[in-house]
């Protein structure tokens, strides 16, 4: 029972040491976090945008979120390493963040959806879904659940491990809207399925996708 209770233990210390780093790291470009005990030090990497912003000024912005690490979080020794984000489009945070500013801005959350998974695809991912659930519609009406998603996305089983996934909340002002963002990064190997084949999206997809554009050309002018 004492195994157990310490597993549980570590994984909620993990869980808010996660939770602490992103809201700490957002204006950074927080992406996600790996954290690695072993017995003589605690490793964290974190994936960020802008990894000049969490090193600062002689590595001060650092060493101070190192030392509230460990009196925070009681971590022995914590060794902070920052990675910069290769592909913004292939981060499910990153794209889920910028799904909800758009949401939150007003705009056709249809569109938002189907503009965002084309930018996905051509990124190079083998396979994604974006799910928008909540007061999608005006003032009153219902909540309702959008779905678009293309290409191979495991849904159960081991290979579902091998899927990025994440989920923000926008609050425009009828109402709060989940989304969430699952990714298959190019290059992705499943047990036992063959290389995956080239996806051509939707035709439906690739039209909203191009009316977005449009309008955030004009908007820009």
């Amino acid at each position: 029972m004492a195994i157990e209770r310490k597993f549980l233990e570590d994984s909620i210390s993990r869980y808010k040491l996660a939770a602490y780093l992103e809201k700490e790291l957002d204006r950074a470009g927080f992406s996600k976090v790996d954290i690695q005990r072993t017995p003589m030090v605690t490793r964290i990497n974190v994936e960020v945008t802008k990894p000049g912003k969490v090193i600062g000024r002689k590595g001060k912005t650092i060493k101070d979120l190192t030392d509230a690490i460990q009196k925070n979080f009681g971590v022995d020794n914590p060794q902070i390493s920052v990675s910069e984000v290769t592909n913004e489009n292939l981060e499910p945070r990153l794209v889920a963040k910028r799904v909800v500013r758009s949401i939150e801005m007003g705009r056709n959350v249809r569109r938002i959806l189907h503009f965002t998974l084309k930018t996905i695809m051509d990124a190079g991912a083998l396979g994604a879904e974006i799910i928008a659930s909540g007061k999608i519609a005006a003032k009153g009406a219902r909540a309702k659940r959008l779905r678009v998603g293309a290409g191979y996305l495991p849904k159960s089983g081991e290979p579902s491990r091998l899927v990025r996934v994440a989920h923000v909340t926008a609050y425009p002002k009828f109402g709060a809207i989940g989304v969430r963002v699952k990714i298959v990064p190019p290059g992705t190997v499943f047990p036992g399925k063959e290389k995956t084949k080239p996806i051509e999206l939707p035709r439906v997809i690739k039209e909203a996708a191009a009316e977005s554009e449009e309008d955030a050309d004009i908007e820009s002018k």
